[in-house]
């Protein structure tokens, strides 16, 4: 299993970012997918999660109404829209399979998102 997630960046608050994940290694159109984040000194904290055939999706308090999961089942890709942007945001965000818990031991490096003025 691989997951390479990639499009974090600085950006300031209020800002708008899209993560993408690419995935390979298991039949990703029958698994639902989840966006992870990390900051230095805390354990890895779910932030949402889409189920395999798109229809429903969840998400942590902190993110509702800001950010949205997606995934394309042909391309084999899971993407996190995040807009209005804050500070706490800041993370490295990482994907896997399964629903508010990663399926797979294998995370990948993830992707930096830094939120500051």
């Amino acid at each position: 299993e691989q997951f390479v997630a990639s499009g974090g960046d600085l950006v300031q608050p209020g800002g708008s970012l899209r993560l993408s994940c690419a995935v390979s290694g298991f039949a990703f159109e029958n698994y639902e997918m989840s966006w992870f984040r990390q900051t230095p000194g805390k354990e890895r904290e779910w932030v949402a999660s889409i189920a395999a055939g798109e229809s429903r999706s969840l998400y942590v308090d902190d993110v509702k109404g800001r950010f949205t999961i997606s995934r394309d089942n042909y391309k084999h890709m899971v993407y996190l829209q995040m807009n209005d942007l804050k500070p706490e945001d800041t993370a490295v965000y990482f994907c896997n399979a399964g629903w508010r818990e990663g399926v797979f031991d294998t995370w990948g490096q993830g992707t930096q998102v830094t939120v500051s003025s």
